[in-house]
């Protein structure tokens, strides 16, 4: 309804269109050697080449966006969607929020651009895709490898030491990103050294998000120093006293140690505790938050049931204590998570098992319906806190990504 109200584009109009891999062939032959320009140029381009994927060809083409270009070569404008741009370029748009209007729209912008001081070099410069100033070892044509597909580079110096690993859901752009911005002195520094770069295709930015922690703790490259060791390094642990009470502890964490909860700071991780405490009606004694002889002061002002001096029997507060122990647990502890793989016939498979990250590996999507062949494909990696704020997170977030309860019989 909201594109028919957009562009009076109806149903009925397209039911004989012809369907994608009808037209596709014709797709690729005109644009052949050519340069894809749009404005908002990503946007159309990833539909065309999220089609493509599903027919499993590489479409691949070198894009220009006209609203990059002309914010970059027509500055000061208060916006710079196709419809105020052409009003206040004075150019007529016939048949607005349809294919033939804002294309022949977006080739009079685009003349404009070509038509402004130094345009039509700095178009061709862009065209050409190859930063300037590149270590003399960096071969040029490296760029034109590097895939628009998510996945972990590399940056490599003259000793073949890794200097730089990240992650990306467009490792071209990213990378480009790092060569053409990014102006500090740290990252200049870092753009000298560069003498090789290499990438690994992922698929699934969750897979991409798993293999640059973990690569990162591998090589502990010079330019990632602030990710070498793990983000959270404050945590909360819990132990059982020799009273039989549950006790919460802030805590900073090391490698090693995966605890309940991960945090940035401290004072994160006990603003947490401190909510838990309060909302669980918990003993802030036995939560690390007070250290003094005898009950606590909310024992005192009648807001603690007096765990803190044995008053409360340890069943009835553990009861409370455990439901803060199970908030930092997956919500089962043996599963399998489902996602996008490398290819559109091929399927990442994460594995949880007893709440501990086992690793991921790739699948052939039509034998995913086999739940033991899951399993096989699963290449091992160290379990850690940073990977499992990762899952949790990427849970929350991403709704489309499937998950798989297992049995540990099933194994």
């Amino acid at each position: 309804y909201h594109i028919t109200s957009l562009t009076g584009i109806t149903n009925e109009m397209v039911a004989d269109a012809p369907k994608f891999y009808e037209v596709a062939k014709k797709i690729v032959e005109i644009t052949k050697d050519c340069v894809f320009v749009a404005h908002n140029a990503s946007f159309d381009y990833g539909f065309l080449k999220e089609e493509f994927q599903q027919l499993g060809y590489p479409f691949r083409r070198e894009l220009i966006c006209t609203v990059k270009m002309s914010r970059k070569l027509m500055p000061g404008f208060k916006s710079y969607s196709l419809g105020n741009l052409c009003r206040d370029l004075q150019i007529h748009i016939e048949n607005r929020h349809r294919a033939a209007g804002d294309a022949l729209a977006t080739v009079k912008v685009f003349e404009k651009l070509l038509s402004v001081k130094n345009g039509r070099e700095i178009i061709t410069e862009r065209i050409n895709g190859v930063p300037k100033n590149l270590h003399p070892q960096l071969d040029p044509a490296t760029f034109k490898t590097l895939p628009e597909e998510a996945g972990v580079y590399y940056f490599i110096n003259e000793k073949q030491d890794i200097i730089y690993i990240g992650k990306s859901n467009n490792i071209r752009q990213r990378v480009f990103t790092h060569f053409n911005g990014n102006k500090g002195r740290r990252a200049g520094q870092m753009r000298d050294e560069t003498a090789a770069i290499g990438f690994e295709i992922t698929g699934s930015e969750l897979a991409a998000l798993f293999l640059e922690s973990d690569e990162i703790k591998k090589h502990k490259p010079l330019y990632n120093r602030a990710q070498r060791r793990s983000l959270f390094r404050y945590g909360i642990s819990s132990y059982t006293d020799q009273n039989g009470y549950i006790n919460f502890r802030v805590m900073r964490t090391s490698e090693n140690q995966n605890p309940l909860f991960s945090f940035i700071s401290k004072i994160e991780a006990v603003n947490f505790l401190e909510t838990q405490c309060s909302e669980n009606n918990l003993c802030p004694k036995l939560c690390g938050l007070y250290d003094n002889e005898g009950a606590c002061f909310l024992y005192q002002v009648h807001q603690c049931n007096g765990a803190c001096k044995g008053a409360e029997p340890p069943e009835s507060y553990n009861a409370r204590a455990v439901e803060v122990c199970n908030l930092g647990k997956f919500d089962q502890q043996n599963f399998l998570i489902l996602d996008m793989g490398r290819k559109h016939d091929e399927t990442l498979v994460v594995k949880v098992e007893k709440g501990t990250y086992r690793g991921f590996g790739y699948i052939q999507t039509d034998l995913c319906a086999n739940t033991e062949i899951l399993h096989d494909c699963i290449k091992n990696y160290p379990d850690n806190r940073d990977v499992h704020m990762i899952i949790k997170r990427y849970l929350k977030t991403k709704r489309e990504i499937k998950i798989l309860p297992f049995h540990e019989h099933e194994l």
